[in-house]
């Protein structure tokens, strides 16, 4: 029994780790963050202009009008068995430049640990029973500059620090860079990231007890050795229309393409090479207080009960309230991560801005 516990154990801890050794590598870093983009259906990277640019395109944060911002998000999977957090803080150095460091963890807390769970005369003890947390953490360094000689245009950067651990089991430091730009121009907005530039590397070591090597020997099972992750770069690109409808109202149309090169995936355009998810954002405002948002997204091809394909898609839906241009509530009714299985989820996130941002003369 002791050893029939230790194996599904063991292969529960390791089935985590195994998630991460394909073209999903690091794939918590494409879930998104902020209720104003995940309602928007990710259509972010030409249209972020505030601290959550440093997620969605570093560049953004160019367009900061505030010296400091601060946003905060909290999310949960399967009725609260995962959770998933952001914290961002934004700081305008001076007219050109601005920097942010961000936080973004996603994790499963209070896993029970049984393999002491029977002592060595075989007598089960419940006081045996330990936890330990399964979690993704990154830490995002950016920094954004915007051009004087070509108005509209910035760049921007991420110094990624990734660190994933399951329990005293398995763990993973990493290290990626992201680059960004984004060009505005009498209303239209255009924008491209490159997500792991260089390429990012996790180094992955495992730390087993001897009793779960054992059981992994007498079952056949391969026994998990340190080895360095890569995943690779994948390119976000956007563009987008802001009208100004008059008294008041503004509407902004975004649309998003996000082309994956590590093979085939589900999306609606896809090649043995070359992957394209595209996506779709609309969002009406008025006064900078109030605004409606919807997206659409997550085009997928799925098998009926008949052996017929169909398409997809994912619709979400979104609200936004700004208190005197400091204090921004942003709501999301969304599949949080474009999960089709998972139910739909409320996402609430705050942005505080302070300090107006005043140009030299």
């Amino acid at each position: 029994m002791m050893k029939r516990s230790l194996l599904i154990f063991a292969i529960v801890c390791l089935a985590f780790a195994a998630s991460a050794q394909n073209k999903y590598s690091n794939e918590f870093l494409s879930l998104g963050i902020g209720a104003r983009g995940l309602a928007m259906a990710n259509t972010m990277c030409a249209i972020s202009d505030d601290v959550t640019s440093a997620y969605w395109n570093p560049a953004g944060l160019a367009r900061m009008d505030k010296r400091y911002e601060l946003s905060l998000m909290h999310a949960e999977y399967f009725a609260g068995i995962a959770k998933y957090d952001y914290a961002g803080i934004g700081y305008k150095i001076d007219e050109r430049s601005t920097v942010a460091l961000s936080y973004i963890r996603f994790g499963v807390d209070n896993i029970m640990n049984t393999t002491e769970l029977i002592d060595a005369q075989g007598n089960i003890d419940y006081d045996r029973i330990s936890y330990f947390s399964a979690s993704d953490n990154a830490l995002l360094l950016s920094y954004a500059y915007n051009f004087e000689k070509v108005p509209g245009l910035s760049l921007g950067a991420n110094a990624k620090i990734i660190y994933r651990n399951i329990g005293k089991f398995a763990r993973a430091w990493g290290f990626g860079l992201d680059f960004g730009l984004q060009y505005n121009h009498k209303g239209w907005q255009a924008g491209a990231m490159l997500r792991d530039g260089t390429s990012s590397f996790n180094a992955w070591s495992y730390q087993l007890s001897d009793d779960v090597l054992d059981v992994f020997r007498q079952t056949g099972n391969e026994i998990p050795e340190n080895e360095l992750e890569v995943t690779i770069p994948a390119l976000m690109l956007g563009g987008a229309k802001s009208l100004e409808l008059g008294k008041g109202f503004n509407a902004t149309f975004a649309l998003g393409l996000d082309c994956t090169f590590d093979g085939k995936r589900n999306t609606l355009i896809r090649s043995n090479v070359l992957s394209m998810d595209p996506h779709f954002g609309m969002e009406f405002g008025y006064k900078k207080i109030v605004a409606l948002r919807a997206g659409i997204g997550n085009f997928q091809q799925e098998l009926d009960f008949d052996g017929t394909k169909k398409t997809t898609l994912q619709i979400n839906l979104g609200l936004g309230v700004c208190i005197k241009n400091v204090v921004a509530i942003d709501y999301a009714f969304t599949d949080i991560g474009d999960l089709s299985i998972a139910q739909y989820s409320h996402i609430i996130s705050l942005k505080v801005a302070l300090d107006k941002f005043k140009k030299n003369k």
